[in-house]
């Protein structure tokens, strides 16, 4: 390992260096741990002492024939007392609430990826569909209800589920090893661990490797600001704050978890290796990188400035991750309005490829929960977007954020009956699929489905027994290829070429008018957001004579039409949008 490197925050390979590792020798234990009096392996039960190495700040120990899937921890004495730890930099963890490290095999799987590696890259001018799952509940095994599937088995569940679907990416909630249920993995412990809860490292390689074979790319929910408290793990790691700030007017986030000091070179060095091992060893495609707004400010409050070397840290992983896996893609769930975070690095920007727009979520949503009738004096809160699209390259989100902890489902938030709701959120998700802007839907959105998400409890798969739920899920499939196969929806997305509103001044009548271009084809879609049938004319785009009515969000039989003069002519049913393909 570069020491130098390491101390200042350069490098990403520290995972190969500290941890356990097979040697000719025998299995090497290392790690470091610069404030410790002392440091003794605790090995399948026996305890072996640990040798200072390097300077003093790291302990070493060699012992032969540690076979693989045995458990171990590391006893760390300092001022007077020990701790029992796991491993910062192990590989595999014991499922809660055991909590020792394992010694894993991540270096055999054999991947059958490689034209997918290959061609993959940062989908700026293609079709990017994410269905953001959490992997413990989307099924549950209908004979251990409180059991999940492991990575191996949800593979068989998965890959026909996206490709029937439309979606050609996954993202995972945080897959790193954590000790409660309800913090969906946003509370780390194992960093280099895939949580045990769904297997082994073998079977998530697997699984990675079955969904690449088919198409479907893979981004990982990464957790760069903050880790959990337990004692076991990096909180007061060798009895000092070496990973966390000292001071807990910054050390402890609003989340009641440890923010990472990022100005020390030894936690860059760390968090930047983790990142680069998922993508290295995992083959994932991307990482969306969690609660970045925490890293630009202060506890996340612009009124608190800049973390300048927070920001610094980002802005160095992603120029070095993107140049070391070919073709991955970072991802920002960022809410501030601080400049450039899509912006390249060597232009001074932060070097994601996306961020989420959230403002553009918000705004959507406060809309759909408005009763028709007041909705005309907030008619610019869906157009209020594109007057700042070309700022950043934007990601849309219906996100796991929106559909727990009181705040109801997607479908419910939406103004009416439940029979309005769901006409009404066929509008919202084709509004959503011709807005510019990638795509992400969070699971059970599909189904239109009223109960919150529940980590415990699988999706409401059931409801495709009612028809009008099984209704919309087919519309949801219908809309998904309507995208996946449409380039006026996605190759034009960041240039302002893509996109035009044909008619964005009917506040009275709640209609929108929206033109989406390539190359080679031009969309109109038309929108009524009121309760209330609505006849309407709107010129068509480019001089085309033409329009085929190509899609619609609108139960029941499709309007008449006629064009004259170059302008279309229709009546709107209540609620109904209708693409056009224009010639």
């Amino acid at each position: 390992m570069d020491f130098y490197g390491f101390y200042t925050g350069e490098i990403f390979d520290a995972h190969e260096y500290l941890g356990a590792h097979k040697t000719n020798e025998g299995t090497v234990f290392r790690t470091f741990a610069p404030q410790a009096q002392k440091v003794e392996l605790l090995l399948n039960g026996e305890c072996i002492p640990m040798n200072k190495i390097y300077n003093g700040q790291f302990f070493e120990a060699t012992v032969p024939n540690v076979p693989y899937d045995s458990t171990y921890e590391y006893r760390i004495h300092a001022r007077g007392r020990y701790t029992d730890h796991c491993d910062p930099y192990g590989t595999g963890m014991e499922l809660r609430p055991a909590h020792k490290s394992i010694l894993r095999d991540i270096d055999s799987y054999q991947f059958h990826d490689e034209l997918w590696m290959k061609k993959r890259g940062d989908m700026l001018n293609k079709p990017l569909n994410i269905y953001e799952m959490h992997a413990g509940s989307f099924r549950k095994p209908e004979e251990r209800p409180d059991a999940w599937y492991n990575y191996e088995e949800l593979a068989d569940i998965l890959v026909p589920y996206l490709k029937e679907n439309g979606y050609n990416y996954v993202e995972f909630l945080p897959l790193c090893e954590h000790p409660c249920d309800e913090s969906w993995g946003y509370q780390t412990t194992g960093y280099f661990s895939p949580t045990s809860r769904y297997g082994t490292p073998r079977q998530l390689m697997a699984l990675i490797d079955r969904l690449h074979q088919n198409d479907i790319g893979v981004i990982l929910d990464f957790v760069p600001v903050h880790f959990a408290v337990d004692a076991y793990a990096l909180a007061n790691y060798d009895g000092s704050a070496l990973y966390e700030y000292p001071n807990n007017d910054v050390g402890q986030s609003e989340w009641g978890s440890c923010n990472f000091m990022h100005s020390r070179g030894e936690v860059r060095s760390f968090l930047q290796s983790s990142a680069h091992y998922w993508l290295k060893y995992y083959h994932f495609d991307g990482l969306r990188m969690d609660a970045i707004s925490n890293i630009i400010y202060w506890q996340g409050d612009a009124r608190r400035g800049v973390n300048a070397n927070a920001v610094a840290f980002v802005r160095n992983m992603n120029q070095k991750l993107k140049q070391m896996n070919h073709g991955c893609m970072l991802i920002a769930e960022d809410s501030t309005s601080f400049k450039g975070i899509t912006t390249p690095h060597d232009k001074g920007g932060l070097g994601f490829d996306y961020k989420w727009d959230l403002g553009w979520m918000h705004d959507t949503l406060d809309f759909m929960a408005l009763p028709p009738e007041n909705r005309s004096e907030h008619y610019h809160k869906l157009t209020f977007s594109m007057l700042y699209f070309g700022d950043e390259n934007y990601l849309l989100p219906l996100s796991h954020d929106e559909v727990v902890h009181g705040k109801g489902t997607i479908v419910n938030k939406i103004y009416g009956t439940e029979d309005e709701k769901r006409r009404q959120a066929r509008l919202l998700y084709l509004y959503m699929m011709v807005h510019p802007g990638k795509k992400l839907n969070f699971m059970g959105n599909e189904l239109a489905q009223f109960r919150e998400w529940d980590e415990k409890r699988s999706l409401d798969f059931y409801l495709l027994d009612n028809p009008a739920h099984s209704g919309f899920h087919a519309y949801m499939k219908a809309l998904n290829n309507l995208y996946i196969n449409s380039p006026a929806l996605w190759e034009s997305d960041y240039d302002t070429v893509g996109f035009e509103w044909a008619d964005c001044h009917q506040e009275d009548k709640l209609i929108y008018a929206v033109t989406r271009r390539s190359r080679q084809q031009t969309l109109l879609t038309l929108f009524n957001f009121s309760n209330t049938e609505q006849t309407y004319s709107v010129a068509l785009p480019d001089n085309a004579q033409k329009a085929d009515l190509i899609f619609s969000a609108a139960e029941g039989s499709a309007p008449s039409f006629s064009i004259s003069d170059r302008t279309l002519h229709l009546t709107l049913p209540p609620y109904s949008a209708f693409v056009f393909y224009v010639r």
